[in-house]
């Protein structure tokens, strides 16, 4: 049973923002007015004009995973236009197109944080329904305005459509790191990418433009095409056909595991060869069976992968602009965020709403 969500006062603040937030664990959105902080020193302040919709917003604004605060305003998917910068900012101005992922504060001086890998940061601050450092609670993109530190402030290439690029700033790194950690950069590899959701077909997409032969596995066959045809994945297998599983045995050099649903790891590893590599980047809401056994036999990882750091994030945007990789969206006005978030339950989007808040939100207030 999910803990006691929190309901928590606002902070005086003199920049006044609107938005839609969840006021109780219904999830429902309704219209907001709050405060954003004071633009500081080294603040970059822009205006927000779309925002993604994360699987993990629809988990949070129903306080699924017990830490959810309230009124809680989500979106870490933002992208927008600067209009303000501090005295000390040095990689921004004025009309700079820009994005905010999962993250907008972290220690800055651990071990990890210095390597870059602000987010493995053991003291991060999330983008929307978390303690900020100031005690004020952070408040994500569905908003049309954010103010945030320029370390967290990712440019958006002009290349890239600002819709297109939103959900990238999380489904895209989160699936953008593990290739390039593990290894599974290259051309001539083969990887295998498990799901064909908002993650998934990210997945593919990257793969392909690093060179690699993608297969994407999945439960529903109604998805081979999708994947072969229209997101240009080499081949598809049905994981509950047992003899396609068995035709494709040690086949792969890894394996990009997007799945959230509890599901068995075996015929996973028996798709991998020696030295193969299976990553998880979804989040199971109950442990699954490690079977170790079958990781003995051949050497054969089992890892893990959350977002990545600033910089691996920047990188990412940048090879998307400049080898065409683009989420595929269906925009949506700020107003229909409820029916969103319901078919979103339903994987009913093909495959990442973004919502127009540029367009949209003011007509709301």
């Amino acid at each position: 049973m999910a803990a006691a969500a929190q309901v928590v006062p606002e902070l005086e603040h003199p920049n006044k923002a609107f938005g839609w937030a969840a006021r109780d664990p219904s999830g429902h959105l309704s219209p907001f007015n709050f405060s954003r902080r004071e633009t500081g020193e080294k603040d970059v302040a822009f205006k927000v004009l779309y925002c993604g919709i994360c699987h993990s917003d629809l988990h949070m604004v129903k306080n699924e995973w017990g830490f959810s605060m309230y009124p809680l305003v989500p979106g870490h998917e933002v992208v927008g236009v600067v209009t303000e910068v501090g005295s000390k900012v040095q990689k921004y101005k004025i009309g700079d197109r820009v994005g905010v992922g999962c993250l907008v504060e972290s220690c800055r001086n651990c071990q990890n944080c210095n390597d870059n890998l602000e987010n493995y940061c053991s003291s991060y601050t999330l983008t929307y329904g978390a303690k900020s450092r100031d005690g004020s609670i952070t408040y994500g993109g569905y908003s049309d305005s954010m103010v945030v530190d320029e370390h967290f402030v990712v440019r958006i290439p002009d290349e890239l459509p600002l819709d297109a690029a939103a959900p990238l700033l999380c489904a895209g790194i989160t699936v953008y790191s593990p290739l390039r950690y593990f290894g599974l950069d290259k051309p001539g590899l083969h990887v295998g990418v498990v799901g064909l959701g908002g993650l998934g077909h990210v997945a593919v997409k990257f793969a392909k433009a690093f060179g690699a032969k993608v297969t994407v596995i999945s439960t529903s066959p109604h998805k081979k095409e999708e994947a072969i045809q229209h997101l240009g994945a080499d081949s598809f297998l049905l994981s509950r056909d047992q003899d396609q599983m068995q035709d494709a045995k040690e086949s792969l050099d890894g394996i990009i595991d997007t799945i959230s649903a509890v599901h068995s790891l075996v015929p996973l590893i028996g798709l991998l060869k020696s030295h193969g590599k299976l990553v998880m980047v979804g989040a199971p809401d109950k442990p699954l069976e490690l079977p170790v056994i079958p990781l003995l036999m051949g050497r054969k990882l089992i890892a893990g992968s959350a977002i990545g750091g600033l910089n691996e994030t920047q990188e990412m945007i940048d090879f998307a602009a400049k080898h065409n990789v683009r989420p595929d969206i269906e925009v949506i006005p700020i107003d229909y965020v409820n029916t969103a978030m319901e078919r979103l339950l339903k994987s009913d989007v093909k495959y990442r709403f973004v919502i127009d808040i540029g367009n949209t939100l003011k007509q709301t207030s």
